[in-house]
């Protein structure tokens, strides 16, 4: 592979361990640039994660329809996702993101 794959994230914000983990993770396999993210379910938290973890603003998003919203219509979209919020939740938003493509 010549390029890394864009990934997004679900969960895994400010003091989340397995977040933490996948990013790690990700930069070790060196297949992966992490480039956008709902990193928790409370906005503020989501957005001060993300500028801690250098993601470019408009790319720091508050809900998962938002992330949905916004990356479907970019050129540079994610094309992976890791969910990384608890276990019970996933199905939704898995599904979600591959009823959009992703």
């Amino acid at each position: 592979m010549k390029r890394r794959l864009r990934l997004g994230m679900i969960g895994g914000g400010r003091g989340a361990f397995i977040g933490a983990v996948h990013r790690m993770a990700a930069r070790l396999d060196d297949r992966y640039e992490f480039v956008a993210g709902v990193l928790s379910s409370d906005p503020q938290r989501a957005r001060a994660s993300g500028t801690e973890l250098l993601l470019d603003a408009d790319r720091c998003y508050v809900s998962i329809e938002e992330m949905l919203s916004a990356e479907s219509a970019r050129s540079d979209r994610v094309e992976v996702v890791a969910i990384v919020m608890p276990n019970h939740l996933h199905h939704a938003s898995a599904k979600a993101f591959l009823q959009a493509g992703f």
